[in-house]
């Protein structure tokens, strides 16, 4: 019997698409959330915030992903205990926020990522001195076409916000649009 050696890339994004594919139930109503809900003011909060950056560089609108939304609440309810921004591991974009005290909306996550442009240099297509500018860059990703976010309260009271994006950014030596 022959056995099949996959290249780590691959084992990736294979394992991505497993725990895409085995979400709950409960997770599978929440993306759906009912129109007026919560859970559908906060979609459209994130979207629309992601949405008016990128439509000031006459960038295409991102779409809703409810796979891409359902990860990022896995992965911060994987960082709920300490509220720490690391990063998940795999071939997706992330944008990660941390923030005291639970009353952080998307809008401001996502004004805090795009914010970054000023320490963007476009001619050089890096960040400038030591600052950090790829929340931004992500943000406005050109080929990027789907976002799906995730807000949770950590333990310490704080808001955790994770937005992880389709296909991914932030390729080096690529400018982003």
């Amino acid at each position: 019997m022959a056995t099949l050696k996959l290249s780590s890339s691959l084992s990736r994004v294979s394992l991505f698409l497993l725990c895409l594919l085995c979400t709950t139930a409960a997770a599978a109503a929440a993306a759906a959330a009912a129109p007026g809900s919560k859970s559908a003011t906060m979609v459209a909060e994130f979207l629309k915030a992601h949405n008016r950056v990128r439509a000031e560089q006459g960038l295409p609108l991102l779409k809703w992903s409810s796979r891409l939304a359902t990860f990022a609440k896995w992965y911060s309810n994987q960082r709920r205990n300490d509220c720490r921004l690391i990063h998940s591991a795999g071939d997706l974009g992330e944008n990660l926020f941390w923030g005291k005290g639970k009353r952080w909306t998307p809008s401001q996550a996502v004004a805090l990522w795009a914010a970054e442009k000023s320490d963007y240099d476009y001619k050089r297509n890096a960040c400038i001195g030591n600052r950090e500018c790829l929340h931004y860059t992500q943000l406005v990703w050109k080929w990027t076409t789907a976002v799906g976010c995730a807000k949770v309260i950590c333990k310490s009271g704080d808001s955790f916000i994770a937005c992880n994006y389709y296909p991914h950014g932030n390729i080096i030596g690529t400018r982003p649009y």
